[in-house]
Parts: C-alpha cells; structure tokens; sequence
C-alpha cells in the first residue's frame, strides 16, 4: 500500500488517497523558535500541518498589545490556520512557534481546492475544528473555575502530549503568557507543582517527574477535549 512521509496525528488518520493527494501541494519546512505562522489582522498565505515542536496561538487586547494571553496551542495533533477551513482568510490572533520543530506548509489555495475536491479530508478537518473549539471551551472553564495551579497543570499536560518528552523547554515568560500572570507568580505556582513532585523546574526546562500527579491536581480541567480527539480523530473506542 502507498504511504506518505506525513507523521502528524492530524493526517495519519487519513485515507491514504488522501494523503496521496495532498502531498505534492506541501512543502516540507523547519519552523525555528518565534517563527511566525499566522499574522495577525493579515491574509494568511499557507496553513501549517506540525509534525514537532509546539506553536502558541496568542489574542491581544485591541487597545493595548502587551495585553496577551494564550487562548490554545498547537503540536503535532493540529494545524495553523484553522480559520482557513472555515473560508475567513485572516484572523486577529497571532500564532507563532513557542517551541521549535518542523512541519508541512499549503498554500491556503491548495487547502481550499483539495477540500472541495475531497469529501474525507474536508470531513476529518472539519471535526479537528471541532476538537480545537473544545480546547477553547475547556480554557474558558479552566481560566474561570479553577485555581492557578490548576490551570498550570492543565496546560503542561496539554504542552506533554504535544512535545512528547518529560524534558519540556519551556521559559518562564511562555508559562506567564499561558496563565496570564507576570513571571513571578509563575515561580510561586512552579514551586506548588514542585513541592507534590510532579515537575522540576531547571534553566527554561520543565522536568515532568509524575504524569499521574499532573493529571490528578488537573482534576476536571483537563482531559474530556483530549478523549474527544481521540474519539473523533483517531477513532478511539474509549477515553484517551
């Protein structure tokens, strides 16, 4: 049978006609630290498809642009772009690499020519919509229930299952863009993490120790997106 090099969780699941067909309109590319992937408030070209690394989507205040927080991130399981398969061509989000890693660039012309001309690959994308709204419907309930170490817990769990390795380089300033709160509350909420030995915090590097800790301090923040993407995208029977 055919394959494609694709090794992303979002195009794996394709049929492999599908994958076939959208290769030769792909072009495959490094994405280093702070690359930018989507411009805020600007056409977007080219939709990203990552296969490493770890890409944050920001929003900002329109009266004040240091006023930011991450509302979602993306690793190997999504796309940049997702407002593209919606048919809106630009977005006032800014998505940029946090984490650096490569990926498959289409142009958004591409995209939109193989969707029409592909009833699956429009389908499977159209439920990763789907799962990405419910990242943000989790966010929203996390960032208004729950306590700040439980918001961090969440997110690394979210930043784990993306970068698939317990050593996560991840500084400071990206934990505070996460949560919203300046770099020395991030310290404070590190070292509550670290006094249940569920990380270890070392020069921009979160040390996961105690996956199962992580996910019990989550509690209900963190895990019914995750199950839906398993069902959804991979065909998962059962709760991830």
């Amino acid at each position: 049978m055919p394959s494609t090099p694709f090794t992303s969780r979002l195009l794996r699941p394709l049929p492999v006609e599908s994958r076939e067909a959208l290769l030769p309109f792909c072009e495959k590319v490094e994405l280093p630290v702070r690359h930018t992937l989507v411009e805020p408030n600007k056409v977007t070209d080219f939709a990203y498809f990552l296969e490493s690394g770890l890409a944050s989507i920001v929003a900002a205040s329109r009266l004040d642009e240091t006023t930011r927080i991450e509302v979602g991130h993306i690793g190997s399981e999504g796309m940049a772009g997702i407002h593209l398969l919606l048919g809106v061509d630009q977005t006032p989000n800014h998505t940029f690499m946090q984490v650096a890693g490569t990926g498959w660039r289409i142009s958004s012309q591409h995209l939109h020519e193989a969707m029409e001309d592909d009833k699956p690959l429009r389908a499977h994308l159209l439920r990763y919509v789907q799962t990405y709204q419910l990242q943000l419907a989790y966010s929203a309930l996390a960032n208004g229930r729950y306590t700040i170490p439980v918001r961090l817990a969440r997110w690394l769990l979210m930043c784990h299952d993306r970068l698939e390795t317990d050593a996560m380089p991840l500084t400071h300033e990206f934990l505070g863009l996460m949560l919203g709160v300046r770099r020395s509350g991030v310290t404070n909420e590190i070292h509550v993490l670290e006094g249940e030995h569920a990380i270890r915090a070392i020069r921009a590097t979160i040390v996961v120790r105690d996956r199962s800790k992580l996910i019990e301090i989550a509690g209900g923040a963190y895990g019914v997106p995750e199950a839906e993407y398993a069902r959804l995208m991979e065909g998962a029977l059962e709760p991830a």
